[in-house]
């Protein structure tokens, strides 16, 4: 999908209603800035690019990867992609950028320019063999392996998500020091020492995010702690669809979120 380059005044964020559910705001809300003091968080999966009927189906948007480059030139390198996938797969799709990015929930992360580092891997053989024994025994299922995190998409088969969710409950039981997570569609079992918002802290304690304000926009409940530490220093948060959350904006899909991202590439950022 292309963006066009004219003005996107009509692209509409909402406050959030007190049950912080629908998008059901009586008026559109004038959008969050982006500035020249901005550090730019930014999910991958349901936020930049559609979500897909599997993971590796994803649709890349045409212009997506020159709309980052620049954003990437204005805010002299304070963005970063913050996402639950592997760093192998965002640099596959957003190639031939390698920009900053917190993987894998923050517990794999990269400074552009810079070679990758990462957390204390933790213990997965446990959770790996529970996964793929029952994504072996259902066609629905899809077990993903990352380096520091293990998923299982239900996508195809909802009707097997308490299975799935009990499954995955008692598996993170025995594995000290991980935690489970709810996606849409995934359960994704990591370390609990990582989250999207510990990995948005790790970059505004490095330069050139450190000292600016920062936006995160996400779609998920995966993203919830990063909306959660950027509030609580001063920064902005937006909700990319429906569904209860404590971001402070709402967009209600990733085609109006490009293109008022976009926008921001039309004139000088104040």
């Amino acid at each position: 999908m292309q963006i066009s380059n004219s003005s996107l005044s009509a692209v509409s964020f909402f406050i959030p209603n007190s049950a912080g559910g629908q998008l059901e705001a009586t008026a559109p809300m004038p959008a969050p800035k982006i500035t020249a003091n901005t550090a730019l968080f930014l999910d991958f999966d349901g936020t930049l690019v559609d979500i897909a009927a599997q993971p590796e189906l994803v649709k890349i948007p045409q212009d997506l990867v020159n709309l980052l480059a620049q954003l990437f030139q204005r805010l002299n390198g304070a963005l970063a992609i913050v996402s639950g996938r592997s760093l192998s797969d965002l640099d596959a799709y957003l190639a031939p950028l390698k920009l900053t990015t917190a993987a894998e929930h923050g517990a794999v992360y990269r400074l552009a320019g810079e070679q990758p580092s990462a957390t204390t891997s933790p213990a997965l053989q446990h959770i790996i063999s529970v996964v793929l024994a029952l994504a072996a025994q259902h066609d629905g299922l899809r077990a993903e392996i990352k380096s520091h995190a293990v998923a299982l998409h239900y996508r195809h088969a909802p009707e097997l998500k308490s299975m799935c969710l009990a499954t995955m409950t008692q598996a993170v039981k025995h594995s000290p020091g991980l935690e489970l997570l709810h996606g849409k569609f995934v359960f994704d079992i990591k370390s609990a020492d990582s989250s999207k918002g510990t990995a948005i802290q790790r970059l505004m304690n490095r330069p050139p995010f450190r000292g600016r304000r920062p936006l995160f926009a996400g779609d998920d409940t995966t993203d919830e702690a990063g909306f959660s530490l950027v509030q609580s220093i001063g920064g902005d948060s937006v909700k990319i669809g429906t569904g209860s959350s404590l971001a402070r904006y709402r967009c209600p899909d990733p085609l109006t979120f490009r293109q008022w991202l976009a926008n921001h590439t039309e004139r000088p950022l104040a």
